[in-house]
């Protein structure tokens, strides 16, 4: 059965995508067999793995609404033990189209119920808001991971974040747990970054992980050659950090 993770911060900007896709293929690279979710109509984690949205045949939206098998939207990456089920623009119309539907939260849940079974991982790339399809990922998964930027703005909004969990676990998925939060974009020469980091440890004892991901040009243009950092520049320290990262998320799993 899948651990079912979920990135999430409704704030954009803070290296949600980039957290998500590096951490599911160096789970992968790890031996897992590993499943991305992509959430955001956007369609960042798809194009940041070098699949063009605009020539997916199959992509989550159809599966959503019920227009198409689960297995049919699932492709490989071009990394071993990686599929992605892809996002395109229409998964943006989901927003509206589920609105009147009956257990409209519970639409992702029962798509990843089908396929489950198949891997060791699932990692859903939310989208950056609270609407409806951040709420079916929440509910579709084990458990969280928030992505918080190194910044004098980290703790903003968090709080409504944590609100929404909370809901979501009273009233929907009492099993939904937070994993952690994951600094990240942190630059070592910046003392406010720093001071973030302490903020962030003693705000929340124990729910931060240790790795911490720092800001990086090849970070930010691995995604523009459609390439995870672990096949555009594995010796980077940022892929060392994701690499680092995805071991700390296995150890946990086994305690």
């Amino acid at each position: 059965m899948a651990n079912i993770i979920s990135f999430i911060n409704q704030k954009g900007g803070v290296g949600k995508t980039t957290s998500a896709v590096n951490t599911a293929s160096y789970l992968a690279e790890a031996g897992k067999f590993v499943l991305l979710v992509d959430l955001d109509p956007q369609g960042n984690a798809t194009s940041g793995l070098g699949i063009d949205p605009r020539h997916v045949e199959h992509s989550l939206y159809s599966t959503m609404v019920g227009k198409g098998n689960v297995r049919d939207a699932i492709v490989g990456t071009g990394i071993e033990g990686l599929h992605i089920i892809p996002a395109t623009a229409d998964l943006a119309g989901a927003n509206v189209e589920l609105v009147d539907v009956e257990n409209r939260e519970f639409r992702l849940y029962d798509v990843l119920r089908q396929v489950r079974t198949d891997y060791d991982y699932i990692i859903i790339d939310s989208p950056p808001s609270l609407g409806v399809l951040t709420i079916n990922g929440l509910v579709a998964s084990d458990n969280i991971i928030i992505p918080v930027q190194a910044e004098y703005y980290a703790l903003e909004g968090l709080g409504q974040l944590l609100e929404t969990i909370d809901l979501v676990q009273n009233n929907l998925q009492p099993k939904l747990q937070i994993m952690g939060a994951v600094i990240t974009l942190f630059d070592r020469r910046n003392r406010l970054a720093k001071q973030v980091v302490r903020e962030m440890r003693q705000h929340f004892p124990g729910r931060v992980f240790e790795n911490i991901i720092p800001r990086t040009v090849r970070l930010a243009e691995a995604p523009s050659f459609g390439q995870s950092i672990s096949v555009f520049d594995s010796f980077n320290k940022g892929a060392k950090a994701y690499k680092a990262l995805a071991k700390e998320i296995i150890a946990l799993e086994n305690k």
